[in-house]
């Protein structure tokens, strides 16, 4: 059996669940009999937060998932999702950036020779490496199959205390996944976003029917009934220079780079060197093409 790394693929029986912190599961009207996992498993004091959403994203939900994980680094979250292309290749990376323990389940058993997507072995081996896990119910050399990912998704929604939907169309299989935390009365919560694009149809929907509205990390804080507190999480601007006073106050909505380079008035190298310092310090953050504050 193939493996990223030392780390077995081991095997959980149904009657094993709460041992592993896994539960949760049962409370479920179909829980899976099995598991199989490799890596570590969410430890018990960790709030776990599913995230799914459209294959086909838009640079609006890449910039929706570097804000909100930002605003989540250094609290006790976990991030689930599928591994799959997409919103949730975004949301296992953000989380590895933001030190965020994180679970991916795949639509596919766990053994390297079924692994789905075969794309993101890569990004399964860096989720192994920091201290995060891979989780499945199909045994090891199961491979992907149109029924398999209906039944992951079961999974995701049936472990995690609340799941984030951002972007997901009319007829997008994420949304199986948010009707299956409604089912299991679990919290569902939703990012708008435009009126204009078919990639927010059906996160609108949800929101019609009394998802909790997102727009900041703070309102999956208070989901959890986490406290933050603003001393520990926020910078104020008594602490910056007064070039990155003059950054921020330019970023009241975000700016392309360029444009942002010609307001800041400085050499180019200066300016590069000034916006670099401040998105490793965490007071700002780049998508392409667009820079915004994250303080």
């Amino acid at each position: 059996m193939l493996k990223f790394t030392n780390m077995e693929i081991k095997h959980i029986k149904v009657s094993e669940f709460k041992k592993h912190n896994l539960g949760i599961l049962l409370e479920t009207p179909q829980p899976p009999k099995e598991l199989w996992y490799q890596g570590k498993l969410p430890s018990p004091e960790l709030k776990l937060l599913a995230v799914v959403g459209s294959r086909q994203y838009t640079t609006y939900g890449q910039q929706v998932i570097e804000h909100l994980f930002a605003g989540l680094a250094g609290f006790p979250i976990g991030i689930i999702s599928g591994l799959a292309l997409g919103i949730d290749r975004l949301a296992h990376e953000a989380a590895l950036k933001n030190n965020l323990y994180t679970l991916a389940v795949p639509g596919s058993g766990l053994d390297e020779s079924v692994l789905y997507p075969a794309s993101h072995k890569s990004l399964a081996k860096k989720i192994l490496e920091s201290g995060g896990g891979l989780l499945s119910e199909l045994s090891p050399q199961t491979p992907a199959a149109p029924w398999t990912f209906p039944q992951r998704n079961r999974i995701m929604a049936g472990l995690a205390q609340a799941t984030l939907l951002i972007e997901a169309g009319e007829k997008s299989g994420t949304l199986i996944t948010a009707r299956l935390a409604v089912d299991y009365n679990r919290e569902l919560l939703a990012v708008p976003g435009s009126i204009f694009s078919k990639n927010t149809y059906g996160t609108h929907q949800f929101l019609k029917l009394g998802a909790t509205l997102v727009t900041d990390s703070s309102d999956i804080l208070d989901v959890f009934n986490i406290k933050a507190d603003p001393k520990d999480k926020k910078v104020t601007t008594v602490d910056l220079t007064p070039e990155e006073k003059k950054v921020i106050t330019l970023l009241h909505e975000p700016q392309e780079k360029d444009t942002l380079l010609r307001s800041l008035s400085l050499p180019a190298a200066q300016a590069n060197i000034l916006l670099m310092h401040m998105e490793m310090q965490g007071y700002i953050t780049y998508v392409s093409p667009y820079y915004r504050s994250i303080i």
